[in-house]
């Protein structure tokens, strides 16, 4: 049988059951940590439970997720996962979730274990989100859960460490109000924002020999997000300036 025979026959056995995203529908991709209880608990000596140099390394992570080939308009980073929110009109790939997937996941894999020195592995799943407030909740849903997770995290780390048992330091912290627990930066309760922005700079204008104002972007990382409304106003925004 010819290539071009085989290529037809068994391809669809590769794309009979792609999926693609509808036009018009916001798509985010949440990228997860696999295995990283064992790999930032055993295998490494990260400071627990916030380590300012795994921090970093999600972090550039996202950097690069947002500069490898898909437009995103804003990612945001808790913990081990990641979400990135895409432009409304991303069309690579068709829209094609399996590409999404399987690139996010494996671009987020190699960009982490090379700044960890070992191997870090990533999944990747993408919510469909028909309306702008849908996006909007999303984000503050993973907000709200990085700042649940992690006032229980320090509490806990915190009494551990001044030899306090397992078990004693999880019934101490059960029931304690959010004030007992609150006293952390911003970065460690709500996570680390990254998005685009636009700035002008002085360019040279070859033919005419002159200085020109030039416009540039870069990516900007929030360390100190706005909390609760206000981080909602804050997506709101990002979102329309996206669109």
């Amino acid at each position: 049988m010819k290539f071009d025979e085989l290529d037809k026959k068994l391809r669809i056995y590769e794309t009979a059951h792609d999926f693609c995203v509808l036009p018009n529908i916001y798509m985010v991709a949440r990228i997860d940590g696999h295995g990283f209880t064992r790999l930032t608990k055993e295998k490494h000596d990260f400071v627990k439970p916030f380590d300012e140099s795994f921090r970093d390394y999600m972090v550039e992570t996202v950097k690069h997720l947002m500069n490898c080939g898909f437009k995103v308009i804003y990612g945001y980073t808790e913990s081990d996962e990641i979400s990135l929110l895409f432009d409304i009109n991303e069309s690579t790939y068709s829209r094609k979730t399996r590409k999404y997937n399987s690139i996010l996941a494996g671009e987020a894999s190699a960009k982490f274990s090379l700044l960890l020195g070992d191997i870090g592995v990533f999944d990747c799943r993408i919510s469909q989100l028909p309306r702008k407030q849908d996006v909007v909740d999303y984000f503050r849903w993973r907000n709200e859960d990085a700042h649940r997770n992690a006032l229980n995290a320090h509490c806990y780390w915190l009494l551990r460490e001044e030899g306090w048992s397992a078990r004693d330091a999880t019934k101490e912290i059960s029931g304690k109000s959010t004030a007992f627990k609150n006293d952390l930066p911003k970065w460690q309760k709500r996570g680390v924002g990254v998005y685009w922005d636009n700035y002008e700079k002085q360019g040279w204008n070859p033919v005419q020999q002159v200085e020109v104002p030039a416009k540039r972007r870069e990516l900007k990382v929030n360390y100190d997000l706005p909390m609760g409304d206000s981080y909602d106003q804050f997506m709101g925004e990002l979102i329309d300036q996206g669109n």
